[in-house]
């Protein structure tokens, strides 16, 4: 399967420029045919790590898909979705500013030496196709950023593509990563190896990984209780 830039979120600046999507200029909304693709099965997924009532904080929303169909599915989820992008909050908060359980989109870049203390924490923190279009240092500030903000025994989900050692690689991800290095040297499709490496390092456990169409993966941290 041939893979595009069409992520569905905005993390930085220069992602921007490679997206595809749609805008709605009388509601001033993005709309990312990949994530309206992937927002079913991801949603199912998400519903087994979080059986119950949940509050989760999303990095790098975008569009604000994923945020309107989780927590229109889940209204006992509190939803708080967050951008690097300051172009993306209006689209955000125009999708979900009729959910009661989804919070206002805040701006929050991931490399941030601290991310804001008024966060406070969660039981979820969420994250869609952002480590392989990132230079690669957001990885671990995102693990960092991940264990402050988690609850003890808290979950962090990634979803998107990973090369996974010992496993052959779709042909689709294999001309992926090489389109993204040519785009920028420092992105690329990450080896899980290197990022489980990055989670152990700020005290999250890789739990359980999740087969997911169009060869990705679904990954599920989770903070070491204490």
């Amino acid at each position: 399967m041939r893979r595009s830039l069409d992520t569905g979120s905005s993390y930085r600046v220069t992602r921007t420029a490679h997206r595809r999507e749609v805008v709605d200029e009388e509601e001033e909304m993005t709309f990312s045919p990949a994530a309206d693709r992937n927002k079913t099965p991801i949603l199912e997924v998400l519903t087994r790590v979080l059986p119950g009532p949940a509050a989760v904080l999303e990095i790098a929303s975008g569009s604000g898909q994923h945020a309107e169909h989780f927590a229109a599915a889940r209204p006992d989820w509190d939803w708080q979705p967050t951008e690097a992008d300051a172009t993306a909050l209006a689209s955000i908060a125009s999708r979900t500013s009729a959910l009661a359980n989804v919070r206002p989109p805040l701006m929050l870049d991931v490399l941030a030496p601290r991310w804001s203390d008024s966060l406070g924490h969660f039981d979820g923190l969420y994250c869609a196709n952002m480590l392989h279009i990132s230079e690669w240092q957001t990885c671990a500030a995102l693990m960092r950023g991940a264990a402050r903000h988690l609850g003890p025994g808290g979950a962090l989900v990634l979803y998107g593509p990973y090369l996974v050692d010992g496993e052959p690689t779709a042909p689709g991800n294999v001309a992926f990563d090489a389109d993204l290095r040519r785009r920028n040297p420092g992105w690329g499709v990450r080896r899980l190896a290197d990022v489980s490496v990055e989670a152990e390092r700020a005290s999250l456990t890789l739990e359980r990984r999740v087969d997911m169409p169009a060869n990705n993966l679904m990954l599920v941290f989770r903070r070491t209780l204490g």
